[in-house]
Formats: structure tokens, sequence, C-alpha cells
């Protein structure tokens, strides 16, 4: 079950929300909690029941490992170590995460670099295990270190499948989330709240139906053509991918912490206007934040602490192999691979630049920053390495350069170059109306206030203007949720 579903916006979110403050109000706390938890596995379960049981077992699993490591002490007469109950813990989930997403990738490597012809196991990835294993980490370093207090097994459940945050993020920490659920004060329902939450979802869902699909069609259309597309044509398609990544994500996100909020739940924020950034360290600040908080705290905080002495050498290596760990975990292909690779490069070079203290303007400091995540993006988006290429080549002009017809006159000169002129320049991505609304896109991305700030609770009041923008956003997405475009989002598939 999708956010951008009928099911889900008219019967699922509805029901749950009735009964879950109306078993709350009759003070039945643990009915409401344990309805939300059966609430939560059964829009996990609507996508493929066999997987139910994956992350029920998931879950059993880590609680046991958690409540081992909080309470084992350090007696000399264990039989077995915290440490080593911490190492089988953390083990288990990456070989579990590993099964299901690498395998294959490491059959057909294998195959391709042996010349073998091993059998791939045509494993499904089930939805949102990257999200809920790498979770549940973070939940077993934090026991290991005795940072977690919790021991009630449904909270526990709760905290790990709250719908709203199940499939795609936002990446959650148990010390932020388990009092969320306690809160007798959380348990009330919110009119405030409910509005706000309201009005934060349909702006997510805008994103995602109106942009993000919208200009999806014109990146498909391009990496489908990579071998012919035109030198424009090629930047539409990247940038058509660029566009669509962040309002996809973004746009689940804003539904996530819109319904959480319908529930009195604060979820992390996850992104901040990314495309203003003006370096690749402000990038990896505000795009994807709950993830780059996760590498800081158990990947590059952990490796760091590996060395006796910790050097800028040493600070930079760490910095280096957590964007590599990150460009695996996205996905299991060498695409990814490089996407991690080159974005640890960039940020050991923009911490290198920042040491010595070299300045830059803020505008070329943006300009190459929203190109280099452009560039990286059409790897990243490509479904191999050769894909990628051919369209960074045309972007090049590889495949030759078209312009408008009507400028064929003032820049006829051009034509000696390989330029030609064309009244269907765009005829292998198709449709100019898409191309106008992802230059739009665009434009909101880089200049107009980002949706964390239209929603602040502080400022935010339930008045006549915002329930007519809350209408035409509903009349807007309900136009939209009925067509063909509608998909599932991009992160499901990570």
């Amino acid at each position: 079950m999708f956010f951008n579903s009928f099911q889900f916006i008219f019967i699922f979110l509805p029901v749950s929300l009735v009964i879950y403050f109306f078993l709350n109000r009759l003070r039945l706390g643990t009915a409401a909690s344990s309805w939300l938890l059966c609430a939560s596995l059964f829009f996990y379960g609507w996508w493929n029941i066999s997987y139910l049981p994956l992350i029920l077992c998931s879950i059993l699993f880590n609680f046991t490992i958690g409540h081992l490591l909080t309470e084992t002490g350090v007696s000399p007469k264990q039989i077995i170590s915290r440490k080593s109950i911490f190492i089988f813990g953390v083990l288990a989930n990456v070989l579990l995460l590993g099964y299901f997403k690498y395998t294959d990738f490491f059959i057909t490597s294998t195959n391709k670099l042996f010349t073998t012809n091993l059998p791939l196991l045509q494993i499904v990835l089930p939805l949102g295990i990257s999200f809920f294993t790498i979770t549940q980490i973070a939940f077993l370093v934090d026991a290991y270190e005795g940072l977690v207090e919790e021991k009630r097994f449904l909270n526990y459940a709760l905290f790990v499948t709250f719908f709203p945050h199940l499939l795609a993020g936002p990446i959650l920490h148990h010390k932020d989330m388990m009092p969320q659920f306690q809160s007798v004060r959380n348990k009330i329902l919110n009119y405030k709240n409910l509005s706000l939450g309201l009005y934060l979802f349909q702006i997510g869902l805008f994103k995602k139906l109106v942009i993000a699909d919208t200009v999806g069609q014109l990146a498909n259309a391009g990496f489908t053509n990579a071998a012919s597309i035109t030198c424009l044509e090629a930047w539409i398609t990247s940038l058509s991918y660029t566009l669509q990544i962040y309002y996809d994500f973004s746009g689940y996100t804003d539904m996530a912490i819109g319904v959480g909020w319908m529930f009195n739940i604060n979820l992390p924020i996850n992104f901040n206007s990314p495309y203003k950034a003006t370096s690749i360290i402000d990038f990896w600040q505000r795009w994807h934040m709950t993830l780059t908080n996760f590498i800081t705290t158990y990947v590059y905080s952990p490796t760091l602490r590996s060395f006796s002495k910790i050097t800028f050498p040493v600070a930079m290596w760490a910095v280096f192999v957590s964007m590599f760990i990150s460009g695996v975990w996205h996905g299991a292909g060498w695409t990814y691979i490089i996407w991690g690779t080159l974005h640890g490069a960039a940020l050991v070079l923009n911490h290198v630049w920042k040491k010595r203290r070299l300045r830059m303007g803020s505008f070329l400091g943006w300009f190459l920053t929203f190109n280099f995540v452009n560039l990286t993006f059409v790897i990243f988006r490509a479904k191999n390495l050769d894909e990628g290429l051919k369209v960074m080549k045309a972007m090049i002009g590889a495949n030759g350069i078209i312009l408008p017809k009507f400028l064929e006159k003032l820049f006829l000169t051009l034509s000696s170059f390989g330029v030609s002129f064309s009244d269907n320049m765009f005829a292998k991505i198709n449709g100019h109306g898409d191309i106008i609304l992802m230059f739009a896109a665009l434009l909101m991305a880089v200049f107009v206030r980002n949706s964390n700030d239209f929603t602040d609770k502080k400022l935010f009041q339930p008045n006549l203007i915002n329930l007519s923008v809350i209408v035409a956003l509903i009349l807007t997405n309900l136009l939209y949720l009925n067509s063909i475009r509608s998909q599932e989002f991009l992160y499901f598939g990570f």
C-alpha cells in the first residue's frame, strides 16, 4: 500500500486514526499502541504478505539481542561476552540485508570476472529492508554502549514498524521516538497537528504526483534512448532525474512527517533545500539528513575511533569510507559504488579546500555543487555504467546539438560546427509541456522556500488562506491520483 493510493488516503489512514484515538480516549493505551502496531504490519503486508514473517523475526531477534546487551553484566562467569553478543547481532543483520540485496549482484559480478555461468537466485528485495535493518543496527549499537532504557517489546516493535517511516524513512533513533509513543499528551487528538499534518501530506503528495511523476517521464524516455539522444535532450534527461529523485523522496518524507503529526508523533526532517547547497559538504547536510546523521554516528565516528591517533588524513579516510558504504547501501550495482566513491572523493576535496582556507563565491560554489550532483545522479540512475556514459557523452554533444528552428537565422554559422536546427528538437523525450514544468520545478527547488518553512508549527495557523491552499492541493492531487503516471516511490527500490 502506497501513500499515493486511494486505499491509503480514503480507507487505511482515516480508519487507523479514528480507532487509535478512540481507544486512547477510553484510556486503553496498550490497546491503542497494539492497534497501531497491527495497522503498521497490515500496511507492510499489503505489498507482499510473504515478507511479513521476515520483519517480525527481525524485530524479535533484535529486541532479544538488545535485551541481552542491556541486561548482561560484566561478570567473569559469563559464558558469552557482551561484545560477542553485539557482534553476532550486527553481523546477523548485515548478512540478512546482504542476502536479499547483494546475492545476485555478487553472482553476476563473479560470472563476469571468471566467465562462469552461475544461475541467479532472482531474489526479490523486500520493501523497506534497508531502512528497518539499519534502524535496528543503530539500536544494537546504542544498547551495547548502554544508551538504551526502553525494555517493552510493544514500544520497540512500534518504533521499528510505525508505518509512516517504515518503507523509506526518515531513519529514526529510538531515544527520540519511544518516549513519544508513551506521552499522555500525544494520545489526545490535536486538531492543529491534524490540520498541519494534512497540509504537509498534501504538499508531499503534490510533489510526488504532479512534479516527480511528470518529470520522471522525461528521465525515463531519455535513459531509454541513451544511445541516440542529442545534447539538449541529454541535459533535460539528467536534470529531470535530479529533480525527480528530489521531489519524489522529499515528497515521501513530507507525507511521512505529515502522517506522523496526525498521530502527534514528530518524525525528523530529512531535507532542507539541498539544491541550494553551495558545497558538497553543505549538500550532505541538507540531503537525506537522517542518513547523514546515521553515517556520521555509526560509520564515520567508529572508523575514526579505530585509529590510535586521529589526524586530518585519518579523518578524510573515514569520510571516504563512509560515503563508499553509503553508495553500497543504496543498491547492489557498480553504479551505486561509483556514485558513493565520487561523493566520497568530492567531500575529501571540499574538506581540503576548507582546511587551506581557500575561498569561492557563493554562486560559483552553488553552480559547481549542483552540476556535480546532477552528473553523479546520471550514474546513480543508469542501469549500468555503459548507459550512464552514453548519457554523459550526449551531454557534451557526442550525438549532435539541435537548437530551435527560429534561431537558425541568428546562429546559422554554428552549422559548420555540427549544430542543426529543428521544430521538434525534443523528439526522443516527448512533450514541451513537461519540460516547462521541469524548469519550473528547478526554479522552485533553488529559489522558493521549502515545505519545512510553510509548515513551521510555531507559525502555522489553521486559517482561511491555509484552508484554501489545502483544498486546492487536494483537488489537484485527486486529478493526478487517477492518472496512469502515478507510480511507486523511487526509494522503495533502495
